[in-house]
């Protein structure tokens, strides 16, 4: 008896993997919608956890890139420990520098000085005129409020100020003529003095005899041996002393300096004369703005101010050399020793030149009265040693304190200009500086000059 054959099964489709955790019923509860942050979590979501940031930014186990490890721990304090590791290298400022404009700047300076050296003769009379109008404007404008018009009292100032310059040059010249004059006979002098203190010949007496033998047994030598056949001798002349030729020099540098001078009066009348004629026009190329014309008044007003408190102390110094010159040549018995405080007052304006001026004169002047050396010696010393003081330590420190200039500034100032534009630039030098400081001070881009020239 055969056994009946089994109905088919169907077949059984694999079921999904049910979640291991417990099973929400999502049919009975509808979803809710999200959650409003309130304002108690607000801080939590505004300040995140450092070690929860750390710990979520390292890669999980099964990720590409991940050694298979389990996650390093976070760090407590929530950063690295290397970060926490001692620097021992020196500190480093990252201050980029633009190479380009910084290369174009110190071609910019170059190109002005050699502008300045070059056309110093336009420059130095213009300098000198806006120096003056500086000094003088405050007793033209009162002038004006006496009711006299401006280029009148200009005009009058002016003609004062050259004719007092010109009869005190007259009245020096008989004293310089003589001084003058006088030169061989002290030449004289100091040699026969020097030559009796040693009792015999100076070194230079000995050196020049000895290069009188020299050259004599060379021309006895040259004058022994034969002039070869088809050679030329030839003998080397110095040409003569011409005094004319000096004198010619002399004189075109003189009509040189008058006629600048003659300009620097010019410009300074006209100056004068118009009044704030200039300081409208550089106010109205300021612009409109309000800001940009209070920053060109402040810078003008800087600059008169600092020019006529240079000016000021040019003055007092002056007179302290004067009186103090003055006092040490009456206590050393020298004559006319008030004319000689006088002459050393008005020079102390040319820095440096007119101290030299005053020394050299007076001790060839006191070894001409009294015929030693050592008063000619402690009457120079003497006006060395007030020089030095006050024209070296009192003018840099008054300067510097009523410019807010630093001393080295001011004398660093000094030598620059000295040696751009000689004589004139030891008197210009300073008051240049003083107008670059006030404009660098307004400017922002050019504050670390205005720093770099202040006290």
């Amino acid at each position: 008896m055969s056994e009946p054959t089994p109905a088919p099964q169907p077949a059984r489709t694999a079921e999904p993997p049910q979640p291991s955790g417990p099973a929400e019923d999502t049919c009975a509860q509808p979803p809710q919608p999200p959650a409003t942050p309130t304002a108690a979590a607000a801080p939590a979501a505004s300040a995140p956890d450092p070690a929860a940031e750390a710990a979520a930014t390292q890669p999980a186990p099964g990720d590409p890139g991940s050694s298979g490890d389990a996650p390093a721990a976070a760090h407590p304090h929530g950063s690295a420990p290397a970060a926490n590791a001692p620097f021992n290298g020196p500190l480093m400022l990252h201050m980029p520098v633009d190479v380009r404009n910084l290369s174009l700047a110190l071609l910019a300076l170059f190109a002005g000085v050699a502008l300045l050296h070059w056309a110093s003769a336009v420059f130095i009379p213009i300098m000198l005129s806006l120096l003056l109008t500086t000094a003088l404007r405050p007793i033209v404008e009162l002038l004006r409020r006496c009711h006299v018009p401006r280029w009148l009292g200009a005009g009058v100032l002016l003609i004062a100020i050259v004719v007092g310059l010109a009869s005190a040059a007259w009245s020096l010249s008989d004293g310089a003529s003589q001084l003058v004059d006088s030169l061989p006979v002290a030449a004289k002098k100091v040699r026969d003095n020097l030559r009796a203190r040693s009792g015999a010949a100076s070194p230079l007496d000995t050196v020049q005899k000895a290069a009188s033998q020299i050259e004599q047994a060379a021309n006895e030598n040259s004058a022994a041996s034969p002039t070869r056949r088809g050679v030329q001798r030839v003998v080397v002349e110095r040409p003569p002393f011409n005094i004319r030729d000096y004198l010619w020099s002399g004189t075109m540098g003189l009509m040189s300096a008058l006629g600048q001078l003659t300009v620097v009066v010019f410009l300074t009348f006209f100056a004068l004369a118009s009044g704030n004629l200039f300081r409208d026009k550089l106010l109205r190329i300021a612009g409109t703005s309000l800001e940009r014309r209070k920053v060109t008044i402040h810078v003008l007003e800087d600059i008169t101010n600092n020019i006529q408190r240079y000016l000021l102390v040019q003055v007092l110094t002056s007179v302290l050399v004067g009186v103090a010159t003055g006092a040490a040549y009456w206590a050393l018995g020298l004559q006319n020793a008030a004319v000689w405080g006088v002459a050393a007052g008005v020079l102390n304006l040319a820095p440096y030149i007119g101290s030299a001026i005053v020394t050299g004169a007076s001790a060839l002047v006191a070894f001409l009265q009294f015929g030693t050396l050592d008063m000619a010696l402690a009457v120079g010393g003497a006006s060395l040693v007030i020089h030095t003081l006050v024209g070296n330590l009192l003018t840099p420190w008054l300067t510097s304190r009523t410019s807010s200039m630093s001393p080295v500034a001011v004398f660093v100032s000094v030598l620059a200009w000295g040696w751009l534009w000689g004589l004139w630039g030891l008197l210009l030098g300073i008051p240049v500086m003083m107008a670059v400081k006030a404009i660098c001070d307004r400017v922002e881009d050019l504050k670390a000059v205005g720093e770099l020239l202040g006290d």
